[in-house]
């Protein structure tokens, strides 16, 4: 490789020795540069069968990724959502019955001729978006029968990107929880449950359940807390319109 030449003339020995020395220099740079390409060259020569089976190995994923996606999931949230509107129909049916609301609930929970309940399809399609819509039915439908330890454990496996129902699940683990008289574990999820999202309709809902809880508890400065967090951001809310009214309750408690 040719070597950097200067365009000037060098004005005595010293100057001209400064010269060589850059150009001695700049060929040592270049040809370390040459060395480093050659290297470069070689280890790509002798490993490019392994360098193209890792780059085909990375587009097969890539392809069978979209291919899961088109040819499975995308079939699967559709079939699962399909099944999921049999046992729904039941479980609104029971939202509104005078009587009969067990009955009506297990037939969304177990389904019937050959269509599947919430339990199946929480099984079935359990990658599913309906899959996972199912544990809160069932889960749901366990607490109004009263079978707690159920309810509790299908509420707990859903969870969804919408927060104001992920916020009704946890306070309905909440209430479970209150009815079986596990209060602690109650003033927990009530908590987590207004944390979930700061709303008007369910951050000041769980603040008070979580108040009230905080009172059998005897857990009073946590009482004025919750009270006093709706009375200053939720005013306007149900729970905010006589909040004042328990806020001093907890402090004459308290004292």
């Amino acid at each position: 490789m040719a070597t950097y030449k200067k365009k000037y003339k060098p004005e005595g020995k010293k100057a001209e020795q400064q010269v060589e020395e850059m150009d001695s220099t700049t060929a040592e740079v270049f040809n370390t540069l040459d060395e480093t390409a050659s290297k470069s060259e070689q280890w790509i020569e002798k490993n490019s069968k392994a360098l193209f089976g890792g780059l085909l190995a990375v587009v097969v994923v890539f392809l069978v990724f979209l291919g899961y996606n088109k040819y499975i999931v995308a079939p699967n949230e559709l079939e699962a959502s399909n099944e999921l509107a049999f046992p729904r129909k039941y479980f609104d049916e029971a939202a509104t019955a005078g009587s009969g609301i067990d009955s009506l609930l297990n037939l969304g929970l177990e389904g019937a001729d050959g269509n599947y309940g919430f339990l199946d399809i929480a099984e079935a399609y359990s990658g599913t978006n309906a899959g996972n819509l199912a544990n809160y039915y069932a889960g749901i439908s366990y607490l109004q029968m009263k079978q707690y330890d159920k309810g509790i454990a299908y509420l707990g496996k859903f969870d969804s990107d919408n927060a104001v129902l992920n916020a009704v699940a946890l306070g309905a683990i909440g209430d479970a929880f209150s009815d079986i008289d596990q209060q602690g574990d109650a003033l927990e999820y009530y908590e987590k449950a207004a944390n979930v999202e700061h709303n008007e309709f369910t951050t000041p809902l769980f603040l008070f359940k979580a108040g009230q809880t905080a009172m059998l508890l005897k857990e009073y400065d946590k009482a004025v807390a919750m009270f006093s967090e709706i009375s200053e951001k939720y005013t306007t809310s149900e729970q905010g319109r006589d909040i004042d009214k328990f806020i001093n309750a907890a402090k004459y408690a308290k004292n």
